[in-house]
């Protein structure tokens, strides 16, 4: 009966993530709405084999065509850096800047050791009202579920990479994002001070970078 009961419970969690936010997730670069900012989420440049990511690397070609497409002007990479070997976020900058994307058009958030912390930040740290979060499908859904249950209105465009496969572990992950929310109210592991982007009102800009 126990393991029904937590059957039952996946997948009415799951089916609560995507449904309540299907409709916030885009494909068609024309669809997308457009934000001020948009935050790649960080993922390995490395399969475990040791081979390219296609999730990495579809994430990055994404958020140069939105860039170039005008639907962002601003991105955050955010990304886990636990160690001098390993740093999500400084190699996301440098496959964008080797991409075209201008310097000052890049913000690097090194605390973001999960997408819960990604998100939260942005908001608590960065000041964000709304963003385009780039990730792969089945990603997107919990991400943009953290958000807008965090009350940011957020929206998410499918990057290209493993779009067929739906990783086990992000099933459960969807459930987490639930209890981190609502049972256990999580916070992020690092929060720090405010962190104003370039042209923010905050930082004395004519503009608000929402």
């Amino acid at each position: 009966m126990g393991f029904f009961a937590f059957a039952l419970i996946v997948l009415l969690g799951n089916r609560w993530v995507i449904n309540s936010t299907d409709s916030y997730i885009y494909d068609n670069t024309g669809l997308l709405p457009e934000n001020r900012v948009g935050i790649v989420l960080g993922t390995s440049p490395y399969t475990r084999g040791g081979g390219r990511s296609r999730d990495f690397h579809g994430r990055i070609e994404a958020a140069v065509k939105l860039y170039e497409a005008g639907k962002i002007r601003h991105i955050i990479v955010s990304g886990a850096n636990p160690d001098a070997t390993y740093n999500e976020p400084r190699r996301m900058w440098q496959e964008l800047v080797k991409a075209g994307v201008p310097q000052d058009a890049l913000t690097m958030d090194f605390a973001g050791f999960r997408t819960f912390d990604s998100v939260a930040r942005a908001k608590r740290v960065f000041g964000l009202e709304r963003f385009t979060l780039v990730t792969q499908k089945y990603h997107t859904y919990r991400a943009v579920f953290l958000a807008r249950k965090m009350n940011v209105p957020a929206v998410a465009y499918i990057a290209d990479g493993t779009q067929n496969r739906h990783p086990v572990r992000e099933v459960f992950a969807r459930v987490k994002a639930i209890l981190d929310l609502f049972v256990l109210r999580t916070e992020p592991r690092f929060v720090g001070e405010r962190e104003p982007l370039p042209g923010s009102e905050e930082e004395g800009g004519e503009e608000i970078l929402t």
